[in-house]
């Protein structure tokens, strides 16, 4: 429409679509300017854009690249009926109960989007600034090295004018002197740079969607333990730092013991490891168990030989 008759018809409120036979409702703020000369192909860009906004899925969500594949006809199948005028209203309530029913998701993949948009901009962006100052860089040291040779020239013109050395030790030492500055500024140049993401509706949906991946919660990742869960924590006892004791006392201060680098901590630690280490053992049940065994054992012998002596006389006679 014209925008003198959108002015014309919608300027007092919300009215009915001129268009025979439309009887839909507009508004003046939902129109906009024309973009694409044909109409038709403003229409389908139009609905694309409306059925992407509420189908937005990710190859990563599903199972396999077929069941995506299956995703993306589906919609397809949606979008060709609503640019051809098929089924519409069961259509449209696809999509308004589909978009209802997974509103989490369709918010969470369209911030996605819009975050690696925001990235890919901003990539971008540093890339374009990156390379003006690599050019600008490039454009002062050209100017800083003219600028070197002319003062270089000057300087070896000054040297040679009010000094008696000779020409050749002048040049020398101007053009060292410029290796010196030149090393001096591109360790001053080389500062580091610094460089500028619900749960799912019990109501079936007219629209199943197969083959998407099942998503669980992310359970807090464990501190690592390079052990694998083996410790040296005592079950029976703990170790103390001071056992009163006559023997232990005389050997913590008998230079003839604690020369040769002897720890009565250490045997402290040995002696309580090994007087506690037989308890959770219970003899009785590794003998009774041993037993069994050696029960089972000889069943099995006896089988075995009776069936060697039914062979034996089987190939007698």
């Amino acid at each position: 429409m014209c925008e003198s008759c959108v002015d014309r018809i919608f300027s007092q409120g919300p009215a009915p679509c001129p268009v025979a036979g439309c009887n839909r409702t507009l508004r003046k703020q939902r129109f906009r300017a024309q973009t694409f000369g044909d109409i038709q192909v403003e229409k389908e860009v139009d609905i694309r854009r409306r059925v992407a906004k509420i189908f937005n899925r990710r190859q990563d969500e599903f199972e396999t690249l077929n069941d995506y594949n299956n995703y993306l006809e589906e919609v397809e199948t949606l979008t060709f009926n609503l640019l051809n005028g098929v089924d519409v209203s069961a259509t449209e309530s696809k999509l308004a109960e589909y978009a209802a029913q997974n509103a989490a998701v369709i918010s969470h993949n369209a911030t996605l989007e819009y975050q690696e948009s925001a990235s890919q901009e901003a990539r971008q962006a540093a890339e374009k600034e990156e390379t003006r100052l690599r050019r600008e860089a490039a454009r002062r040291e050209d100017e800083d090295e003219r600028r070197a040779r002319e003062e270089g020239r000057k300087e070896i013109l000054e040297q040679l004018t009010h000094s008696n050395k000779n020409a050749v030790e002048v040049v020398k030492e101007t053009k060292r002197v410029e290796v010196l500055k030149r090393r001096r500024a591109a360790q001053q140049a080389k500062a580091p740079a610094t460089a500028t993401g619900g749960g799912p509706s019990t109501k079936p949906s007219p629209f199943i969607i197969k083959g998407l991946k099942s998503t669980t919660a992310l359970s807090p990742e464990k501190p690592y333990d390079p052990f694998g869960g083996l410790t040296d924590k005592r079950s029976y006892y703990v170790l103390q730092d001071h056992y009163e004791h006559p023997w232990l006392d005389q050997a913590r201060t008998d230079p003839h013991i604690t020369a040769g680098g002897y720890s009565v901590k250490e045997y402290c630690a040995r002696s309580m490891f090994e007087a506690f280490s037989g308890l959770g053992v219970f003899v009785e049940e590794e003998v009774a168990g041993r037993g069994d065994a050696s029960e089972g054992s000889g069943a099995l012998d006896a089988v075995a030989t009776a069936v060697a002596a039914v062979k034996a006389e089987g190939s007698g006679s």
